[in-house]
């Protein structure tokens, strides 16, 4: 049982899920974030790895990356930092990259440093269901990783029961085809994607995310999934607030 399964046990509804870029607003800010979530009672922490490049990521999340990188993040600073905090943190991190990423650095060495940093669960976006098939789920098996993958409004049912089939953590439902970031009040259209998943009666846990903002947001999200996901609107507070101000954003949305 992953560390993501073992929170379904304790829970299973209303989970809040926070994302963050890793070296975001500041290099040594990593662990401050974690720590500071985890004593605000975040369910589960998704720690982005910060990437020139993002396939979903909206202008927000693109920035605090940006900004990372030029605070000098790489892949072997993000891998130790996570290693200082292993023994300390309680709270489930899920790692969020790109396939690029993995490759550029080494599959194996990847998944080798992810699992020393205490971390069993990859949330990669672009990682194609066949290349998965064929090669990624071995690979996962062979280092004790699971996959997260994502369903947008546009996913065929076909493709969502084989992602049920395949799913150890949770399936992550896009609320919307579109990159992250705030987009106002969840729309009727999106409620009646949301009520087509629930009634589909997967086998997995649904956590839904993108464009989820605010308490009212969330609190939609919830009565339709397991949970919700956090992103953009999280960076904004953090570039405007700065660690200090987290325990604030949590309050308001619980």
């Amino acid at each position: 049982m992953n560390s993501i399964q073992k929170i379904f046990e304790q829970k299973d509804e209303n989970l809040l899920s926070i994302y963050f870029t890793c070296g975001y607003p500041e290099l040594n800010d990593t662990n401050k974030v974690i720590k500071t979530l985890e004593a605000n009672n975040v369910d589960f922490i998704e720690v982005g790895l910060p990437y020139s490049d993002p396939l979903a990521d909206g202008p927000t999340i693109q920035d605090s990356s940006q900004q990372a990188l030029k605070n000098g993040i790489n892949l072997d600073i993000v891998f130790e930092q996570l290693m200082e905090i292993k023994e300390t943190n309680k709270t489930p991190l899920v790692l969020m990259g790109y396939l690029n990423q993995m490759l550029k650095y080494g599959e194996d060495k990847f998944c080798k440093k992810v699992v020393e940093c205490g971390i069993d669960t990859l949330i990669i976006p672009d990682l194609p269901m066949v290349e998965f098939e064929n090669h990624y789920q071995q690979l996962f098996d062979k280092y004790g990783l699971t996959n997260v993958f994502l369903i947008t409004p546009h996913t065929s049912e076909e493709r969502i029961h084989k992602i049920d089939n395949y799913t150890n953590a949770f399936i992550y439902v896009v609320a919307s085809a579109s990159i992250t970031g705030a987009k106002g009040e969840i729309s009727n259209q999106q409620i009646a994607y949301f009520e087509r998943i629930k009634a589909m009666k997967l086998k997995s846990k649904l956590i839904i995310g993108f464009g989820i903002s605010d308490s009212k947001t969330f609190t939609t999200a919830c009565s339709y999934a397991n949970g919700a996901i956090i992103g953009s609107a999280f960076i904004k507070s953090l570039k405007s607030t700065g660690v200090s101000g987290i325990g604030n954003f949590i309050s308001g949305i619980r």
